[in-house]
């Protein structure tokens, strides 16, 4: 299994419980709803989004049978959405108090979020197509049905 697969399923796990540890925190304590916000990000970018990059990640190209197509690109995936979490989840959680550079940190970490599921969907949309070509001698690969059937 790849470093990047168990990476998004634990960072999942971490994140999951951090939402639920805030949400448990708003239930306990009613004036924490204030970082619902937070709350919310947390649980649907850290865990469900990680969970499903993990998984995906994993199972896409078995599906396929041809390995991921940018191993390196799911790494530098996991990074960004590690990020663009943090800045996320902290800069709601620091709008509530109204500390200056709140709104900075959040449109750092959608960036951040959005350039790491872009990543992801270059990654499986590729992989999902390499599954269906065969390379050339010049390179250049060509989708199977175009090629000339044997007799």
């Amino acid at each position: 299994m790849d470093w990047f697969v168990k990476a998004f399923l634990k960072s999942s796990l971490v994140w999951f419980g951090t939402g639920i540890t805030l949400g448990l925190a708003m239930a306990v304590y009613p004036p924490l709803v204030v970082y619902r916000t937070a709350h919310l990000h947390l649980n649907l970018l850290g865990f469900v989004g990680q969970m499903i990059y993990g998984v995906s990640l994993h199972v896409v190209p078995r599906f396929f049978g041809h390995p991921l197509v940018h191993p390196r690109l799911a790494g530098a995936q996991f990074w960004l959405a590690q990020a663009g979490l943090v800045l996320l989840a902290g800069g709601f959680a620091l709008r509530v108090p109204g500390i200056a550079g709140a709104n900075a940190s959040i449109a750092a970490g959608a960036v951040l979020s959005a350039a790491a599921a872009f990543c992801y969907i270059v990654n499986i949309w590729r992989t999902i197509d390499a599954s269906t070509m065969r390379p050339l001698s010049r390179g250049r690969p060509v989708p199977l049905a175009h090629q000339p059937q044997a007799d």
